[in-house]
C-alpha cells in the first residue's frame, strides 16, 4: 500500500517533534520533511510534493492563511490541514476559503489527527473544533465544507462593508470611520454588526486577528 507522505510546518520545535513521534509508527504515513517558516514550507512543498501538509497558521515570517493560496497555485495536488491553537469558527472559514482541506485544533486527540490525515488524503474535507452548540450551528449554517468563492469569506461582505471592516481592523474608531466615509456613527455601528454576523467575529481583537491571518493587514508585531 502506498504511504501518505506528510510535511510538517510549525515553528514550535517541541510540537513538531511530538507530531513526528506520533506519526512515525502509524502504518501508511511517512513524514518526509519539516519546516519552521512559511518560506521554508513553500520551498519544501514545491520540492517534495507531499500528499498532505500539516500547517500552523501562525508562522514567524508570514500568515499560514496567506501561504495557503500560494501553495494551492504552485502544488495543487498537495492537500493542507491547518493544525492550530485557534479554536475559532471565523478562522476555519478563512482557512477553507484559502484552500485548506482540513482544520484541526492542537487540543484534538492523537487519533482524531490521524483520522483527519487519512480522510484528507482520500479527498475529503475535515474540520475538528471544540465549539459550543450555538457556534457549531452557525458554522454549519455558514456553509463550511462546501465549495467557497475564490475571494474567501470577504466575498460575503458588500463593498462598503469591506471598507468599514478594513478601517475597524486598522484601529479606527466608529467616529473616525464615519467622518472618513461620510456616514453617521449609527450607520457605522450597523455595518459593524453586519460584518460580525457574516464573518462570525464578535470583538475588535477578532477583527484584527482575522485581518492579519487573511493577509489584509501586515504581520502581527513580534
Amino acid at each position: 500500500m502506498k504511504s501518505t507522505r506528510i510535511l510538517l510546518a510549525d515553528d514550535h520545535t517541541l510540537f513538531r517533534s511530538g507530531l513526528r513521534m506520533l506519526l512515525k509508527d502509524v502504518p501508511g504515513i511517512d513524514v518526509v520533511g519539516e519546516a519552521t517558516t512559511a518560506a521554508e514550507a513553500e520551498r519544501l512543498v514545491v520540492a517534495l510534493k507531499p500528499d498532505v501538509l500539516l500547517l500552523d497558521i501562525s508562522l514567524p515570517d508570514a500568515s499560514g492563511i496567506k501561504l495557503l493560496g500560494k501553495l494551492l497555485q504552485l502544488v495543487p495536488e498537495t492537500r493542507t490541514i491547518v493544525v492550530t491553537m485557534h479554536n475559532d469558527a471565523a478562522m476555519v472559514r478563512a482557512a477553507l476559503a484559502s484552500g485548506a482541506a482540513g482544520y484541526v485544533v492542537k487540543t484534538a486527540a492523537d487519533t482524531e489527527l490521524i483520522t483527519a490525515i487519512r480522510s484528507v488524503a482520500d479527498g475529503r474535507t475535515v474540520v475538528h473544533l471544540d465549539l459550543g452548540r450555538e457556534e457549531l450551528g452557525a458554522l454549519v449554517e455558514s456553509g463550511v465544507g462546501r465549495k467557497v468563492d475564490a475571494q474567501g469569506p470577504l466575498a460575503l461582505l458588500s463593498k462598503r462593508e469591506r471598507e468599514v471592516f478594513k478601517q475597524l481592523a486598522s484601529g479606527y474608531t466608529n467616529q473616525q470611520i464615519a467622518d472618513d466615509l461620510d456616514l453617521s456613527v449609527k450607520t457605522v455601528e450597523t455595518y459593524r454588526a453586519r460584518i460580525g454576523d457574516k464573518l462570525g467575529l464578535r470583538s475588535r481583537a477578532d477583527l484584527i486577528r482575522f485581518a492579519i491571518d487573511a493577509g489584509i493587514l501586515g504581520s502581527r508585531p513580534a
